[in-house]
């Protein structure tokens, strides 16, 4: 333990971002870093304790090294500190940008005090080491001749190709998208995670001799059965992009979206440096919490809408953790993300309409959007049972002008236009059936890691599922 009184000499002292109003002129990263004197103060406040939770289930999934590189931050051994991280981790500098940190819910230090800002010193230590000239190809010395094909190349299929070139096979990824990266590249938006970033780590994992094949719909542009020929192994890591959509009245009408279509888009029209956004001068609403409903809210904004407003069918959370989520379980808090601070910073408000349900999308005559009705609901807990019950609210009917609509729900699973192809079976939710651990499917020398496996879940079990397929 570096120092064994700094979690009581030092706060919590979370990494800077650039101002709201000022960041939402551009889609440039809004996150900054603290000045090094100031980082080795937080990596003191680790206690190094003798359990520590933040490597438990309750916390980080890629089971990092969280102690010892935080004592190594404090000490200023920077590079033995990335060598810690680098040891668990494949992608800190995505993991410390976007990951919702359960580490950190399960630091022991947050039992009464603010807990380590571990993620910011995670991504402290990478983005110091490409400065540094730390990550540099690092191509393996020995080939053992095996081919493995991976579908898919999102951070599952990502940490898992590494880990086989790491091994010396060679390792082909395939990308239907023009660009690699799956929903790290279109799915979170350029100010939370900037694809200078990630482009830059898919060249050096091409370097190392991993070939990427962008552009090319295997089941379309490639037969998979081929695949099986040519390739000793098959690991599908295709995630769930199935979304979840909205039964409702008016569903069809221009101007419904779903969330990530929407983010590509804006995407797409920033690498071609377009100015025509699609939420310019409309009134927004979003239809779903969570990260991708946040990222619709901060995109919306960086275009310029009229108005933002975002439903949220559960209730308000808590400010503080309740007896449902002791520590060190994760917790459901009220928290502003980032696109919500700017909408405040704008608006005045919070977009956020907690324990709202829509009813139906109103249209203009001409087959467009006008309007979203709404009905507030109750939610009760009977004693009897632990399923809350949700009713709604008589006399609570409203209606929003809407221009664009944003459905951010959530996904339902995988496509399973391959899957059905290979002969593969699905488990009950209709997400590839792997046992965890081998992640073998009913089909010899094809596996499933990721969210087409698991089901929708974070960056960080991804990269744990990738690892371990």
């Amino acid at each position: 333990m570096g120092k064994p009184t700094g979690f009581m000499e030092y706060g919590r002292r979370a990494a800077p971002e650039r101002d709201p109003e000022d960041r939402t002129r551009d889609f440039g990263e809004f996150h900054l870093h603290l000045d090094e004197e100031e980082r080795r103060n937080q990596g003191a406040r680790c206690m190094d304790c003798g359990t520590p939770f933040c490597q438990s289930n309750y916390g980080c999934p890629v089971d990092n090294l969280i102690p010892e590189w935080n004592d190594l931050v404090y000490r200023g051994k920077w590079e033995e500190a990335w060598k810690r991280l680098m040891k668990t981790n494949n992608f800190p500098e995505y993991t410390g940008r976007v990951c919702p940190a359960p580490c950190e819910s399960a630091c022991v230090l947050a039992i009464n005090e603010p807990a380590v800002t571990i993620k910011d010193n995670e991504c402290h230590i990478i983005d110091r080491a490409y400065e540094h000239g730390l990550m540099v190809p690092r191509p393996p010395s020995v080939r053992t001749g095996k081919r493995v094909a991976i579908v898919g190349s999102g951070p599952a299929g990502l940490a898992a190709a590494d880990q086989l070139n790491k091994a010396g096979h060679w390792v082909t990824v395939f990308e239907r998208d023009d660009r690699i990266g799956g929903l790290l590249m279109y799915g979170i938006p350029n100010m939370k995670l900037d694809k200078g970033l990630v482009e830059r780590r898919n060249d050096l994992l091409a370097a190392e001799g991993i070939e990427f094949r962008a552009g090319v719909d295997v089941g379309t542009d490639v037969d998979p059965a081929q695949l099986q020929r040519d390739y000793d192994a098959l690991l599908l890591a295709t995630g769930a992009r199935v979304p979840r959509d909205l039964s409702v009245p008016g569903r069809e009408l221009a101007g419904v979206h779903f969330a990530v279509p929407y983010l590509k888009a804006a995407q797409e029209r920033l690498f071609a440096q377009g100015h025509s956004y699609a939420a310019a001068r409309k009134n927004v609403v979003v239809i779903g919490g969570g990260d991708t409903g946040a990222d619709c809210c901060g995109t919306a904004l960086r275009e310029r809408c009229t108005s933002l407003t975002a439903f949220e069918l559960l209730p308000r959370p808590p400010a503080q953790r309740t007896p449902e989520t002791p520590w060190p379980a994760y917790p459901r808090l009220y928290r502003q993300d980032y696109a919500q601070a700017e909408a405040e910073r704008r608006a005045g408000s919070d977009p956020r309409r907690y324990s709202t349900l829509t009813t139906e999308i109103v249209g203009d005559g001409a087959g467009n959007v006008r309007a979203v009705r709404t009905v507030d609901v109750r939610w009760e807990k009977p004693e009897y049972d632990a399923r809350p019950k949700m009713t709604e609210v008589p006399g609570s009917e409203r209606e929003w002008r809407a221009d664009l609509v944003l459905l951010a729900m959530g996904f339902l699973g995988p496509e399973t236009e391959l899957i059905s192809e290979l002969g593969i079976r699905q488990d009950e939710r209709s997400n590839i059936a792997a046992a965890y651990g081998s992640f073998a499917t009913s089909v010899p020398a094809v596996f499933a890691a990721g969210d087409a496996r698991r089901g929708q879940s974070l960056v960080v079990w991804a990269i744990n599922e990738g690892r371990g397929a």
